[in-house]
């Protein structure tokens, strides 16, 4: 017999409440002794009822029960399941000595992968730690198949870590944390179906490289920026000595260039002050001089 004011019962998406329930008729159906025991549940049930009616309104503090919005309520009457699935949200009644129930969350809840000790496919040590997102879908697989889901989703997350890290190579690692926390909420999720919990979403926090191994890509990184300068400065003096060469090549086609250049040359020097110049006697002048 059920008792509520208000309850829902608690959908589920893949019906494992309703086979789960199922299961427990089929066995009780094979039980010799199944007629024997619904016959004196039912006279249980029948006392808790009268106890409860005689009993009130004292009865109704310790048997009317809230749950929240984000809340269900799995009930349990003499160790069986109560049909129906999870109860919840909104007022039930659990009749005394013959029924009890847990609460369960269905909120997203989170909680942080301890750092994991992982050798990587070439052979390098890091450590690596994450986050792992995920919510309670189905209460009554939470509670009937798994002694604790919470317990056992937190410890699936350490061993799922390690071995999908490790086919990676450490380059992998630092460059597709995303794709892998995708591969690891579904390696998760199908997991943990069977549990009644869904896994929203996985992320690798931090990677931490061994100190030996972190001044060893700093020096390649120096090196390979060293490298790079260098190129950058021999293109830069390349260019520049072509661009001389075609100047070079230019003035020497035109006389009058090199007299404007020569002109320009003292104007700069000029242009100092305090400055004692010294100016050259013109070599074709020279030559005519001494030709007289």
């Amino acid at each position: 017999m059920e008792m509520a004011f208000e309850n829902k019962p608690e959908s589920s998406t893949n019906g494992h409440a309703s086979g789960l329930t199922r299961t427990v008729a089929n066995d009780s159906i094979s039980n010799p002794g199944e007629e024997a025991h619904g016959t004196c549940a039912n006279i249980l049930t029948i006392v808790s009822i009268i106890f409860a009616v005689l009993t009130a309104p004292l009865s109704l503090f310790f048997c009317v029960k809230v749950v929240q919005e984000y809340e269900r309520a799995v009930i349990f009457r003499l160790g069986r399941l109560l049909s129906g699935g999870a109860k919840g949200p909104g007022i039930f009644i659990i009749l005394p000595c013959i029924e009890n129930y847990t609460k369960v969350d269905l909120r997203t809840l989170t909680f942080d992968v301890p750092p994991q000790e992982i050798l990587t496919k070439d052979s390098v040590t890091v450590s690596v730690d994450a986050v792992v997102y995920y919510r309670v879908n189905n209460a009554t697989i939470s509670i009937a198949n798994v002694e604790n889901a919470h317990h056992s989703t937190r410890l699936l997350a350490q061993t799922t870590l390690r071995n999908m890290l490790g086919t990676h190579n450490l380059h992998e690692i630092l460059s597709d944390r995303e794709l892998i926390s995708t591969s690891m909420q579904t390696v998760l999720d199908e997991a943990t179906e069977r549990w009644g919990i869904k896994v929203e979403r996985t992320e690798i926090k931090d990677v931490r490289l061994p100190v030996q191994l972190q001044r060893a890509m700093a020096a390649e990184a120096e090196a390979a920026r060293e490298a790079r300068a260098k190129v950058i400065a021999a293109e830069g003096e390349q260019k520049a000595s072509r661009a001389l060469k075609e100047a070079a090549e230019v003035i020497t086609q035109s006389p009058a260039a090199i007299q404007l250049r020569y002109l320009q040359t003292l104007n700069t020097i000029s242009a100092e002050k305090n400055s004692t110049i010294v100016f050259p006697f013109p070599i074709d002048l020279l030559a005519k001089l001494v030709q007289k």
